[in-house]
C-alpha cells in the first residue's frame, strides 16, 4: 500500500508565537538569501508554512508557486512533494525546507527525483540536523567577530517518530554523508552543505541539476 501523507499539525501551528521564534527567522533569512543569490524568475516553494519566505521572495520580484498537502494553508497547489503535478523543468529553482523529514525516509529519493524533474536549474533543500553544539562567540571592539563552531552529531541516537519528524540528519543511520550521497544519486550536484552557527538545528543544501535522470 502506498504511503498517504497526512497533515500533521493544524494551521495554528504556524501562528507567530508558536512558530516564528528567533531561530525560525534565521532559518527564513538563510533560505531567502540563498534563493535570491540565484536570481530566479520562477520558484516552486514546497511547504510554505507561515508564508514569510513566500511574501519576501514575491516582494523581490520573483514569481512563487506554493505547494502543500494542507489545504488550510491556502497553497497554490494542494499536492505532495513525492508526486508534484508539474511538467519537467517548469521552475528555475525549487525551495523545499523543513518538509522531507515529515515523510518516511523511503520517500526521500522519490521526492528528490520529483524535485529534480521539475527544476531546470537549482534546488535549495533544508533539513533538521540533530547534534550537540560547541560554540564560542567573541566580539572585540574595532575587530571582526570571532566564532569557533563545531557540531557533534548524535550518531548513536536512533530517531523515533514524534508525530512530525520520521527522521533527522545527524542521528544513527542518517549521517550527512549518507544524505549527500542520496541527493547525488538522483543527479543533483551538491554545491553547498551549510550548517549556520546561528541556526545550528538545520542544514541547508544548495543543489544544481546535472545530467539526465
Amino acid at each position: 500500500m502506498d504511503f498517504v501523507p497526512l497533515v500533521q499539525v493544524g494551521k495554528e501551528h504556524y501562528d507567530f508565537e508558536n512558530y516564528c521564534k528567533k531561530d525560525s527567522w534565521l532559518n527564513f533569512w538563510y533560505q531567502i538569501k540563498t534563493v535570491l543569490s540565484y536570481q530566479p524568475q520562477r520558484v516552486l516553494e514546497i511547504g510554505p508554512g507561515t508564508g514569510v519566505v513566500t511574501d519576501i521572495l514575491k516582494k523581490n520580484g520573483i514569481e512563487v508557486v506554493t505547494l502543500d498537502i494542507d489545504e488550510s494553508l491556502s497553497p497554490d497547489v494542494v499536492a505532495s512533494v513525492h508526486d508534484i503535478p508539474f511538467s519537467a523543468k517548469s521552475f528555475d529553482l525549487v525551495l523545499c525546507c523543513e518538509v522531507l523529514e515529515h515523510l518516511p525516509y523511503k520517500f526521500f529519493i522519490k521526492s528528490l527525483k520529483e524535485i529534480y524533474r521539475v527544476t531546470r536549474g537549482s534546488a535549495v533543500l533544508g533539513l533538521p540536523n540533530a547534534s550537540g553544539v560547541l560554540l564560542v562567540n567573541i566580539k572585540i571592539p574595532l575587530l571582526h567577530k570571532l566564532v569557533f563552531f563545531r557540531k557533534i552529531p548524535f550518531f548513536w541516537k536512533t530517531h523515533r517518530f514524534n508525530g512530525e519528524h520520521y527522521w533527522e540528519t545527524g542521528k544513527k543511520g542518517h549521517s550527512l554523508d549518507r544524505t549527500k550521497k542520496d541527493i547525488e544519486s538522483v543527479g543533483f550536484s551538491v554545491k553547498k552543505m551549510k550548517i549556520p552557527y546561528d541556526d545550528a538545528a538545520h542544514v541547508l543544501f544548495v543543489l544544481e541539476r546535472g545530467g539526465v535522470l
